[in-house]
């Protein structure tokens, strides 16, 4: 099935200058390895591509059973300069908790 990353995940965001810290943490631990399997840095590039211009990068926590996405160049000048609507951090986390993933009903990636 089909579901909506929000659906089992919360996101944790942050900024430092034109660089975008996008955090993904799974509600329970048995979702872990859906997300690693299918959230990957790539994707998270393509389905932010209208906020995202440099690289990213994922790190995974697996003893806190969360990840991390690095995102270059993607808060214009940086949020103390930028006269953008909130198109920074705690937004972009939750564009990306839209994103959609599947699963069975263990939890489990398909």
């Amino acid at each position: 099935m089909k579901i909506k990353l929000a659906e089992i995940a919360h996101g944790r965001a942050g900024d430092k200058g034109n660089t975008l810290l996008l955090s993904v943490i799974p509600f329970e631990e048995k979702y872990f390895s859906a997300i690693e399997n299918q959230i990957t840095a790539k994707k998270v590039k393509e389905f932010l591509a209208h906020q995202l211009k440099g690289e990213v990068k994922r790190f995974s926590l697996p003893e806190l059973h969360a990840f991390q996405f690095i995102c270059e160049e993607s808060l214009g000048t940086g949020v103390t300069t930028s006269i953008a609507m909130d198109a920074h951090g705690k937004s972009l986390s939750y564009a990306l908790l839209e994103m959609e993933i599947e699963i069975d009903s263990s939890g489990k990636s398909l």
